[in-house]
């Protein structure tokens, strides 16, 4: 995008910024703003494969990113399955986080290739169940008649969670994990069914929370799929993942240096209104009185919604290029659309 940007308006001031919403590269902007250490620790991986996962660690405090250790990027497209996909690996980051003392451990979430409710995070944690397996993905959840999750409350016991989530979905229904994400994880209508039916008896399982509140409604719960509705069970705080990343980096104070905010992702639509990057910058920039523009390799949003998301302008690579080009040649086709954005957008 800089690029393309230059190559209009060569004597423009270009100021780009890493940005996560708690999905892949959460870890990654966080430990550039704090200028912190990266841990890589083997873990297990969504169809149980060893992977690298990472976390950055400051102090007591701890961020994992949960796509490091299940996300969606690790899974062939000929293997996507979320019936059997696990989140196991996130449980083994945890621990790995807490044998370095942390104290305060945030979860970044999203991006998952997972839709097993953090059942598979909450075995790798101690939780037990004798009559379904808690690692095996969302379909063994279908069975599930009990959980013992007391080994995993001693294990946490005095760990302050934070589940910083890229949507604000619940776990259950239309708006739900899996009828909003599963499809994309490679789930057909007969598997959305399944799996919307075994998260459903997985969470009336689980039960209410200590403090009786049903974590399966509340905000984010959905996200990851699923994991959210694990870690707020457990009592952890959800807060957005793109405000977290926003905050830690100081956006807002660049922000209001700047002239133009310009933001990202490969598709604008219903999922860009509920807590992604381009819905946290836009209405943080409106705030700030500068306008936002979006880039996207495909726009679907109307032109209300996009104003209401605070955006002033969004622009597709599909139409500058066409959906072939923009998809396969994707480096060239957004320097392209920004440079042609600059003419209209850049300083006279």
């Amino acid at each position: 995008m800089a690029e393309g940007w230059l190559t209009t308006k060569p004597d423009d001031h270009v100021v780009g910024r890493p940005l996560s919403d708690g999905g892949p590269g959460f870890v990654a902007a966080v430990a550039t703003a704090l200028m912190t250490s990266v841990h890589e620790v083997w873990v297990t991986g969504p169809r149980g494969e060893k992977v690298l996962a990472s976390f950055a660690m400051k102090g007591h405090q701890a961020w994992i990113e949960a796509a490091s250790a299940c996300g969606l990027h690790l899974i062939s497209e000929g293997q996507l399955n979320p019936r059997t996909t696990t989140s196991f690996g996130v449980g083994e980051l945890i621990h790995a986080a807490l044998a370095l003392n942390a104290t305060h451990i945030t979860i970044g979430l999203g991006g998952t290739g997972t839709n097993d409710g953090g059942a598979g995070m909450l075995s790798a944690l101690g939780a037990t169940s004798q009559s379904a397996p808690l690692n095996q993905g969302g379909s063994a959840l279908t069975s599930i008649a009990d959980i013992n999750l007391d080994a995993v409350r001693a294990l946490l016991d005095g760990v302050t969670l934070v589940a910083a989530s890229d949507v604000d979905n619940p776990l259950l229904g239309l708006r739900g994990a899996t009828a909003t994400f599963a499809r994309q994880k490679g789930a057909d209508d007969f598997a959305v069914m399944e799996l919307e039916t075994a998260l459903a008896n997985f969470s009336a399982i689980c039960g209410r929370r200590v403090d009786g509140k049903d974590a399966a409604v509340a905000l984010g719960a959905g996200a990851a799929g699923g994991l959210g509705f694990a870690l707020i069970h457990l009592g952890a705080q959800r807060v957005s993942g793109i405000n977290t990343v926003m905050e830690i980096l100081g956006i807002e104070e660049q922000i209001r240096l700047a002239d133009l905010v310009i933001t990202g992702e490969g598709c604008l639509d219903d999922q860009t209104l509920h807590g992604k990057v381009v819905t946290g910058v836009a209405q943080l920039a409106a705030k700030c009185g500068v306008p936002c523009v979006a880039l996207a390799g495909e726009v679907r949003l109307g032109k209300r919604e996009i104003s209401n998301a605070g955006i002033d302008s969004a622009y597709a690579m599909k139409d500058l290029v066409g959906a072939e080009v923009s998809l396969t040649q994707p480096a060239s086709s957004l320097r392209a659309l920004t440079a042609r954005v600059a003419k209209s957008w850049g300083r006279a």
